[in-house]
């Protein structure tokens, strides 16, 4: 299903909450490193508290203005289709305004696709949006705008972040013949363009005697698939539904954790009724699938789950992990990989 995205969302959500918490009780939907950002976070609470959604689909806004930015666009576009598993239910679109007759390629798609556009400078409109994404912007945002957004803002930059921070990242890797380049996930920050945690970063092997257009190409579509990517579990899409609070994550037991060790495997929590599935930093709990038809946690386990999924060492065997599905990009040096960088509530387990 098209996961990554609700998890970034919801990684950015636990981000700026474990800032209150550190602020009200003196103590990120996903950090893929095992460091703590949490001194970097400035945490807004909402007004409208209310208002704000815990699962998806998201109401979206997006900022952006060249082609790069178009292929990101799509994606999220097209995630509205309830066959697609509905990631996005709204997309209002921000950009450059008409100058001399001339549109920039976002609004120009945004017009024919019938999305709600916004002139920059932005006056906000009378409504409610749960995450905002930045791609190939070029303008700061304040941090009143940012504190706006529940989940946080997304920025899908063309490098591997810190390297070439910055306006035209794509032609300084082109002009100083960098041999891998890459797009970086980030969540946005006040005052400075490019600086902020990172949720997620793939490298990308740029072939000899490639323009920064072709490398431009390649990277929007790179970007746009790191936004939005399925879940896939010995062979098939698997949609991971109703995500159950930090707070009722069972604790496992020694034996439980060494079966949950590696990214991408699970168990069933029989007293809990939850599947527990692991991410790079931590476990995400679900209470029902997506496979052919809905099916609760108990029923997926009675169902499809068996002691062959593990080896007598009590590890799972590779074909029986949840796995994060992409198109295959022959230049890409990582395309089929364990789902990772989903921290939904750094649940640790130890």
């Amino acid at each position: 299903m098209l996961l990554h995205f609700q998890c970034l969302c919801v990684k950015l959500r636990i981000l700026r909450l474990s800032r209150s918490t550190f602020l009200t009780r003196t103590v990120s939907y996903v950090l893929p490193h095992s460091r703590d950002i949490s001194d970097f976070l400035r945490v807004v609470n909402s007004a409208n508290e209310n208002k704000i959604r815990k699962a998806p689909p998201w109401r979206v806004m997006f900022f952006g203005t060249d082609e790069f930015a178009v292929e990101s666009l799509k994606i999220l576009t097209e995630s509205r289709n309830p066959s697609a598993g509905k990631v996005v239910d709204t997309i209002d679109i921000v950009t450059l305004p008409v100058i001399s007759s001339k549109e920039v390629p976002v609004r120009r798609f945004a017009r024919q696709h019938h999305l709600l556009i916004h002139d920059w400078p932005l006056q906000w409109p009378c409504k409610h949006f749960d995450v905002g994404v930045v791609v190939s912007f070029g303008c700061l945002l304040k941090e009143e705008l940012i504190c706006r957004f529940p989940y946080g803002i997304l920025n899908v930059h063309p490098s591997l972040l810190p390297r070439w921070r910055g306006p035209a990242p794509v032609f300084h890797s082109v002009l100083h013949d960098d041999a891998v380049t890459g797009v970086t996930i980030m969540q946005i920050r006040p005052k400075r363009f490019d600086v902020g945690p990172v949720l997620m970063q793939k490298e990308f092997v740029v072939p000899a005697r490639y323009t920064s257009e072709e490398l431009g190409a390649d990277l929007s579509k790179l970007g746009a698939e790191m936004i939005l990517l399925r879940t896939l579990w010995q062979g098939e899409v698997i949609k991971l539904m109703d995500l159950v609070k930090e707070e009722d994550i069972p604790k496992l037991s020694d034996l439980e954790l060494k079966r949950t060790q590696i990214p991408g495997s699970f168990l069933f929590h029989k007293i809990s009724n939850i599947l527990l599935v692991r991410c790079k930093d931590g476990l995400v709990g679900f209470t029902a699938v997506k496979l052919k038809k809905r099916l609760s946690a108990a029923d997926f386990y009675n169902g499809y789950l068996h002691q062959s999924s593990v080896t007598r060492s009590g590890i799972p065997q590779e074909k029986w992990l949840f796995k994060t599905f992409k198109k295959q990009h022959k230049k890409d040096k990582d395309a089929n990989f364990f789902i990772h960088s989903y921290n939904h509530g750094r649940v640790k387990n130890k």
